[in-house]
């Protein structure tokens, strides 16, 4: 990697993680802004990414609409501005996606469909769940920051471990420069991360991180995987441009959004028995 990009990648994840560390640490109500605008463009970007397409004629306005709308809905619950009951629209504001196809000509609208549908569950349930989290959080250290900080442990170490001893391939055909030896390398120092946050950071919570980590390891190799099956498929590189040497938002948060749901259950789960 030249020194250039080097340096540009580095300025920008920096950027970055003080601008999502920062949020969440100041209040959920700045977050809750924060993470509000990274979930409009990572879901422009996934509409994004169909235009061109031969085969797919996704109606991205009218998916960002009801995208946002679902959005905001959660979002004025979770705030307790909105009324429980409010939650009764989703389902046919879900609906209105797929009675849309009706009115158009396209020939392949059972395609079109999911792909409107899966762009919501993808993209605006994940960024939902984080700010839900951090207006439950009860630890010294927020759970969302911990969270954060398992997955970019996972995603840096497994990086540098895949570096420098790296020989084994984990899915070629999906992303070469993936290896064995980098994935275990990243899930032994989220583990043991894990265990330093419930250790020393919030004491007394070694096993709900322990078990987080445990969770977050595959969840974000998964994530990360998924996402390079994406843009795989369609030929393209990074899903967007906004990050300077990182790609877009969707390429940023790609590990975040397959980790964040199973996360998010498994915080609940805790809790509740507990």
């Amino acid at each position: 990697m030249k020194v250039n990009n080097l340096l540009q990648r580095s300025i920008t994840g920096l950027v970055f993680a003080s601008l999502v560390i920062g949020s969440i640490l100041w209040n959920p109500y700045l977050q809750t802004v924060v993470f509000s605008v990274f979930m409009v463009l990572g879901l422009m970007e996934y509409y994004r990414l169909f235009k061109g397409q031969k085969d797919i004629q996704v109606s991205s306005e009218i998916g960002i609409f009801i995208g946002l709308f679902i959005f905001t809905l959660l979002v004025g619950i979770s705030l307790k501005i909105l009324p429980v009951i409010s939650i009764t629209f989703i389902v046919p504001l879900l609906f209105t996606l797929i009675l849309v196809e009706l009115w158009k000509k396209h020939e392949h609208p059972i395609s079109n469909i999911a792909l409107m549908v899966f762009g919501i569950l993808y993209v605006v349930i994940p960024f939902y769940l984080t700010i839900d989290l951090n207006l439950r959080n009860t630890f010294y250290l927020p759970t969302v920051v911990g969270m954060f900080l398992l997955i970019w442990a996972n995603d840096t170490f497994a990086y540098v471990c895949g570096r420098l001893f790296g020989k084994h391939k984990l899915f070629e055909r999906i992303s070469p420069n993936k290896t064995w030896e980098g994935t275990i390398g990243g899930i032994i120092f989220t583990l043991l991360l894990g265990f330093i946050i419930g250790k020393y950071i919030n004491e007394g919570n070694t096993f709900f991180w322990v078990i987080s980590a445990v969770i977050i390891a595959p969840g974000s190799i998964f994530g990360d995987l998924l996402e390079s099956l994406f843009k795989r498929s369609l030929n393209i590189k990074d899903t967007g441009t906004i990050l300077p040497g990182h790609g877009g938002i969707l390429d940023r948060f790609d590990a975040a959004l397959f980790s964040i749901p199973f996360f998010y259950c498994w915080n609940m789960v805790y809790y509740y028995w507990n």
